[in-house]
């Protein structure tokens, strides 16, 4: 629609900036104290969204917004609906296509199994991320520009852009991009809001229908179940802490390890345990009983044990409750009081003094603990005519979870248990199960995940894999120790003895145990290779064992790495790994904001090597871990 002729002079870029500003810090703080409550509705809709995860292009939805502490948003993903909302202190989510919600309140409890620990947890008002004080110095301290007036959705629109100075990116601690508002003419609402970040990052939101009303009631902030529809309670924290977790995994950067190499430099020392950096890399070594253990790592690693906790319980599981329609917390706990006759008692002690070091719930740590239960992966050995020298190779790719914030938490840890062999694990801070690791004895392992969730009458397979390291000596043993179990879910392991140099597979539920040879062939893998152990399913297990026969003969550690790239590893290959037990080499690759591990930096390393003493032992330095 055409403009009316106006004779006021058009308002300066910092007006038009400062009155947008205005008008959306009183969608959640009102300015004039004592007013009647309103509530502001509208339609919503994100029409650019590069630089965001690909579930984000197209989404819209509807919001509406009662300061203080009211608010509701639905959101359409094709297909796919949902709405979450805060009525004050509760906050809900609700899944009708999965008629599945849960609410989180105050006053129930936090664990099953800590009954007594009350929810006490409180919602702070709505509020704007800078104050209205920083907002008002914000048009001074950014170069703002305005554009020329336009139409969004039918409205008429003054349009401004503002890009932060240096100092107002340092003062106020906001990223620098451009912010550009497109602000309705006849009150300076944001009618669309645009956010330019580099080459990288072009996202804009646009709102149609915005009006303000009268209140709402109060049922209407409420969630609106459906006959039929499963809505369970939760603590209130357990919501709260999610929000931040989810939205700070669209930002992971983790950087790309440069090639040069710097050798082992001792970082800091906890009782008999220490901490060094291996060519950029993490290595903690601990040693004792579990209490010692778990009280090395949880203060040497204190900081990436509790992002670990926060990531897994709070992002990776409360995210996948509203994909299942099942809430993490009531079905890890499911589990967790099925698996507990079968855990070893040494092992929950070790978990308990990581919780007590990093004053992290023991209850978290503990739950925390079970993540690994459903991964899709690949794995290997090779040996004898198949490679260089006759050499034994075990490789183990884990796809699992890329990009949400668990990479930048992976360290090799160097076992010394009081009871036990010495051995690796291939891991990440606080979880001290194993699904990749070899031990001092020449036997290594690694681990795929199968079917049949939900059978958890057994030892935790993390758990399993575990107690392999600490106790078997042979090949024998090792597959002694499997088929004893108690196993839960379906898992396929191979395993690798560089004492024989043998390898061999293992397919395993609760109540089956296969074992495949090398050169066997199995339904489900029906290509025997000579001197070959490969296991995987797919396109990927095609595609492994094309690679192995071309190269058959001719394989030597580096061909053996690249038998992990692409398209045997998957885009969620998070980390990889290449044993040669019989010199107890090993080499090691995770995951950046770039590349699959398959297709990172390897880092090699030795364990023999590793568990003799660190000649500079500088025990006096700090890790920023332990500063933390």
């Amino acid at each position: 629609t055409a403009r009316a002729a106006d004779t006021t002079p058009p308002p300066s870029p910092q007006e038009l900036l400062s009155s947008g500003l205005r008008q959306l810090t009183d969608l959640l703080e009102p300015s004039a104290s004592g007013e009647a409550p309103r509530t502001f509705t509208a339609n919503w809709a994100l029409t650019r969204s590069t630089g965001l995860p690909k579930d984000a292009a197209d989404l819209s939805g509807t919001l509406a917004i009662q300061a203080p502490d009211r608010i509701q948003c639905t959101v359409q993903a094709g297909k796919r609906r949902f709405a979450l909302g805060r009525n004050q202190q509760e906050l809900w989510v609700h899944v009708p296509e999965k008629q599945f919600g849960v609410v989180g309140k105050r006053g129930v409890a936090r664990f099953r199994t800590a009954p007594e620990t009350l929810e006490t947890a409180t919602m702070a008002p709505l509020k704007f991320p800078l104050s209205k004080e920083q907002l008002g110095l914000l048009p001074f301290l950014c170069d703002v520009k305005s554009g020329e007036d336009t139409t969004v959705g039918g409205v008429y629109c003054h349009v401004v852009s503002a890009r932060p100075k240096a100092e107002a990116v340092q003062a106020l601690k906001i990223p620098t991009g451009t912010l550009t508002l497109w602000l309705r003419t006849n009150d300076s609402l944001p009618i669309s809001l645009g956010w330019v970040q580099s080459s990288n990052v072009d996202v804009r939101l646009e709102f149609r229908d915005s009006k303000w009303s009268e209140a709402k009631p109060a049922d209407y902030w409420t969630l609106k179940a459906a006959a039929g529809d499963r809505i369970e309670t939760t603590a209130l924290s357990h919501m709260t802490r999610a929000i931040p977790v989810l939205m700070a995994g669209l930002a992971n950067e983790i950087p790309t390890l440069s090639t040069a190499t710097t050798g082992r430099r001792w970082v800091a020392a906890e009782g008999k345990g220490h901490l060094e950096i291996v060519d950029g890399t993490r290595v903690i070594f601990l040693e004792g009983t579990p209490e010692e253990m778990g009280t090395q790592q949880g203060n040497l690693l204190k900081k990436p044990i509790r992002d670990l906790v926060e990531k897994v319980l709070y992002g990776v599981g409360v995210g996948s409750s509203f994909e299942k329609g099942r809430w993490f917390f009531g079905e890890i706990e499911d589990a967790q009081a099925r698996l507990n006759p079968f855990i070893d008692p040494r092992v929950l002690r070790e978990m308990d003094a990581i919780a007590q070091a990093t004053k992290l719930d023991r209850e978290e740590m503990r739950l925390a603990n079970f993540f690994p239960e459903l991964f899709h992966c690949s794995g290997f050995a090779v040996y004898g005519d198949a490679t260089v020298g006759g050499r034994l190779y075990h490789g183990r790719v884990l796809d699992y979870l890329r990009g949400v914030g668990l990479e930048q938490n992976a360290v090799v840890m160097v076992y010394k248990p009081d009871q036990g062999h010495a051995w690796v694990n291939i891991g990440y801070a606080g979880f001290i199960g194993s699904v990749t690791a070899m031990n001092a004895k020449k036997i290594s392992i690694g681990e795929m995940g199968g079917r049949g969730e939900g059978n958890w009458d057994g030892k935790p397979m993390a758990q399993l894999v575990r107690e392999v390291m600490e106790k078997a000596g042979s090949l024998e043993e090792a597959i002694a120790i499997m088929k004893a179990g108690p196993r839960t879910c379906e898992y396929y392991y191979v395993i690798a003895d560089g004492n024989t140099r043998r390898a061999v597979g293992i397919a395993a539920t609760a109540t089956t145990f296969e074992t495949i040879d090398p050169g066997q062939s199995h339904p489900r893998l029906p290509h025997a290779v000579k001197d070959a152990v490969l296991m995987s399913a797919g396109d990927r297990y095609e595609a492994l064992t094309k690679r192995v026969q071309e190269g058959f003969g001719k394989l030597d550690e580096a061909g053996a790495r690249d038998l992990m790239k692409k398209p045997v590893c998957m885009g969620s290959n998070i980390h990889s790994a290449l044993f040669a037990p019989e010199t107890l080499d090993f080499w090691v690759a995770n995951a950046d904001s770039k590349n699959v591990a398959s297709h990172s930096r390897y880092t090699h390393y030795n364990l023999a090597e590793l568990l003799k003493p660190l000649v500079a032992n500088q025990a006096g330095k700090q890790s920023p871990e332990q500063k933390k």
